[in-house]
């Protein structure tokens, strides 16, 4: 039998996580019809659609990217701490995909299943994302297209701590994503700033100065053959299907590529 004690876990949390049906702590419900051509840039109400949840969104949904003018009277909108998982999906695997929404009134499409319950939404997300990810898609039925119910995901049996673990935990991941996105926004911000200077040197509209601060010579003009040598592959032209992982030898297949070699006066500068 398996402990109901995690391996892992903060110090003031103690007790088992108890073990309980999904359908046993959850209301479901289904949203309600939004399709692509009912989304509007300059829509009033805010909405998800299910294929937003393999592109866009994560365990958690706080910007909403779409809208639409649909009359709200045949909209069903979400409470705040809803999880929401496709109903509908390609693959087992995709539409095993678990969001919690945090805001309430988001207008939720029509091939999505919500899960309403007072356990702590991201938490459940998290869960249902990692540990459950792999049974829920063996629930999901279909060829082509494959369809998961609520009566599949109120079968499933989880072990969740008490509510202020559930909180902490979440806070804890809730965190380290608040993190990525800030380190994700400087990448974008370094690489927009390195593209801004790689412009304005390569234009020579700023220059580098040596270590004693005078300027650098002006940039000569010249043929790239007359600085660097190339050769022109005739052997060791293989085809795509004589790759293998063990290989520890990498090869350049473009059969009308050359090799681009420094000649020894730009080595000896370099």
């Amino acid at each position: 039998m398996h402990s109901k004690i995690p391996q892992l876990r903060f110090s003031e949390f103690d007790s088992q996580w108890e073990n309980v049906r999904l359908g046993d702590i959850a209301i479901f419900s289904k949203g309600k019809g939004i399709s692509k051509s009912d989304i509007e840039v300059d829509g009033f109400t805010e909405c998800i659609r299910y294929g937003e949840l393999y592109t866009y969104y994560h365990e958690i949904v706080e910007d909403v990217i779409s809208r639409t003018n649909i009359n709200k009277a045949n909209l069903v909108f979400s409470e705040a701490n809803d999880v929401i998982i496709p109903a509908s999906g390609e693959t087992q695997i995709d539409i095993a995909t678990a969001s919690c929404v945090l805001r309430s009134g988001i207008a939720l499409s029509g091939d999505l299943n919500i899960i309403r319950t007072k356990n702590n939404g991201i938490f459940l997300s998290l869960y249902l994302n990692n540990k459950k990810k792999l049974e829920i898609a063996n629930l999901a039925q279909g060829v082509s297209v494959v369809h998961l119910y609520s009566k599949q995901l109120a079968t499933l049996q989880l072990n969740l701590p008490s509510l202020p673990e559930q909180q902490k935990i979440a806070s804890f991941f809730t965190a380290i994503d608040l993190k990525i996105s800030r380190l994700k926004q400087k990448k974008n911000l370094l690489e927009q700033y390195k593209k801004g200077v790689m412009q304005k040197i390569f234009s020579q509209e700023i220059r580098f100065r040596d270590n004693d601060g005078k300027e650098y010579g002006e940039w000569e003009k010249g043929r790239l053959g007359d600085c660097l040598d190339y050769i022109q592959p005739t052997k060791y032209i293989v085809n795509s299907t004589e790759y293998d992982n063990s290989y520890s030898t990498p090869v350049l297949t473009a059969g009308k590529s050359f090799i681009l070699g420094y000649t020894e006066e730009i080595k000896d500068i370099l």
